[in-house]
């Protein structure tokens, strides 16, 4: 059969193509039993499909939206008054181990752009713990940061913490056992017995009006943050919604997935072997630092081992979210310090990046012009 250029260079046939490619993946990695096998594997699919067809992928960013709104309101659902109250008291160590967490990897992204050569702004991009779509959707914002670079650093950083991460938690050192925390609270709170319809119809509005109300304020990654603050706070004035079905949950991570898999592009990489091998070790040693502040946190404060971990996992919320539901870890309590992280990151680390590099820029230009 013989397509014609007009239809094989059509949106519709490029995106049909994409989708089975990223469907295939998923399948693939879902019968190799791999974590969160509908965000790799699409990713992974689309990565290789792309590079080695002839067909130009294509992915709209209107379906990874959509992905990013599901995934926030399923966050969202964890917040409850109950849940509020003891993030609320927990505040100041969300922001002493934040600190902690982002310095470290800030001295890791040194080290490597020392032993690489690739400039230190795209390597902190890289090596900042903001979850993976945050992250690459926050380079391309940004100007003159590599974002290939950044993407393949994330990528590795984000599989060394999915391959690692569960395996600890589940291990010896950090399963002890779950006693009765915020996370029974929050499935008893937010059981949902009524009706699908029309609740699921309130919060789908919600979930989309605060999505585009973000991004008219210029949030970071708005269609997740939008879905998230405002499903929490429909859930803290006592609005219960629906929890999602994990085949819908897969769904919204298929569609990032695929979305992400476009993003890296291999052959625009420098260095390849060099890079990729820093990157790798590089979110080793951030997994290491994170464990260290995780035992830090179960000395002073009681919540239990896994929860310790996976608040302070240098991964995305979704992914340590999911991790924590399977874990028995504190939901909610996993969240609030991930989404602590993550407002910090984008709101507080981005001008003092501008205003470090900005600094050091000028001092480039004085030593040039002595020289």
């Amino acid at each position: 059969m013989i397509i014609s250029p007009k239809v094989y260079n059509h949106k519709v046939f490029r995106f049909l193509v994409t989708m089975m490619t990223a469907f295939i993946g998923g399948l693939i990695f879902t019968a190799l039993h791999t974590p969160i096998p509908w965000l790799l594997g699409p990713m992974a699919a689309v990565l290789i499909g792309a590079r080695f067809s002839k067909l130009p992928f294509f992915w709209p960013v209107s379906i990874r939206d959509t992905g990013l709104i599901i995934v926030g309101y399923s966050i969202g659902l964890s917040f409850t008054k109950e849940a509020l109250i003891q993030i609320t008291a927990k505040l100041p160590s969300m922001l002493i181990m934040t600190v902690l967490l982002v310095c470290f990897c800030a001295g890791i992204a040194f080290i490597v752009s020392k032993l690489t050569g690739v400039d230190y702004p795209t390597v902190l991009t890289g090596s900042i713990p903001g979850g993976l779509s945050q992250m690459i959707i926050f380079a391309e914002e940004m100007k003159g940061i590599d974002i290939t670079t950044v993407t393949f650093l994330q990528v590795a950083r984000l599989m060394i913490i999915i391959f690692f991460v569960p395996f600890l938690a589940l291990g010896p050192l950090f399963n002890v056992g779950t006693p009765h925390t915020t996370l029974d609270l929050v499935e008893k709170a937010s059981s949902f017995s009524g009706p699908l319809f029309p609740i699921i119809g309130l919060f789908v509005v919600i979930c989309v009006a605060c999505a585009f109300l973000a991004m008219k304020l210029k949030f970071p990654t708005p269609y997740l943050l939008g879905p998230i603050l405002g499903t929490a706070i429909a859930c803290i004035s006592g609005l219960k919604g629906p929890a999602l079905s994990p085949t819908i949950l897969d769904i919204s991570q298929f569609m990032i997935g695929g979305y992400i898999g476009l993003l890296l592009k291999p052959e625009k990489l420098e260095h390849k072997a060099r890079i990729i091998s820093l990157a790798l070790l590089s979110g080793l040693f951030m997994v290491i630092g994170s464990v260290g502040l995780g035992l830090l946190l179960v000395h002073f404060y009681h919540i239990t081992p896994a929860t310790s971990l996976l608040s302070l996992a240098p991964g995305g919320m979704d992914q340590m979210a999911i991790l924590a539901h399977e874990v028995h870890a504190d939901l909610s309590m996993v969240t609030g310090y991930q989404l602590f992280r993550l407002f910090f990151i984008y709101f507080a680390v981005p001008p003092l990046l501008k205003l470090f590099f900005k600094v050091g820029t000028r001092k480039t230009k004085k030593t040039l012009k002595h020289s």
